[in-house]
């Protein structure tokens, strides 16, 4: 790993688990009226945890050919597992998913996902006129 890899290891690790969150919101709001569907979301700051860590959660299996499979749970992103919702107000079809609640929580997600690209464009053009300027 590279020293431009060190300074951006953990805005590429953010950005990847805010656009998987954004994806979980979306799918829960898109199923609001689906009967029985629980909404799901990730706990981000263990999520950014376990990603510098570089825990993945998983059963790692001897494999004696290399054909057989891994035994890695691939579901999520860095063996980051969604959580369900606690439902706020219980509905008679079973569904957990607040419309309300799902869009604040995808502005909020949004917004954190453009201030990182921001800090990432200001942290690019920065080095750019470093460099320039030798």
């Amino acid at each position: 790993m590279n020293s431009i890899d060190k300074a951006f290891a953990f805005q590429e690790k953010a950005l990847a688990l805010r656009s998987y969150r954004q994806q979980l919101i979306s799918s829960n709001i898109a199923n609001a009226d689906t009967p029985h569907y629980n909404a799901v979301d990730i706990d981000f700051a263990d999520a950014m945890k376990k990603a510098l860590a570089g825990i993945t959660s998983g059963l790692e299996l001897k494999k004696t050919n290399e054909r057989h499979l891994s035994g890695l749970d691939t579901s999520g992103i860095n063996g980051v597992k969604p959580l369900y919702r606690t439902a706020v107000q219980p509905s008679i079809d079973g569904n957990t998913v607040d419309s309300n609640i799902e869009q604040g929580q995808f502005a909020e997600n949004s917004l954190s996902y453009m201030s990182t690209l921001t800090f990432i464009n200001g942290t690019i053009q920065g080095d750019g006129y470093a460099l320039r300027s030798n």
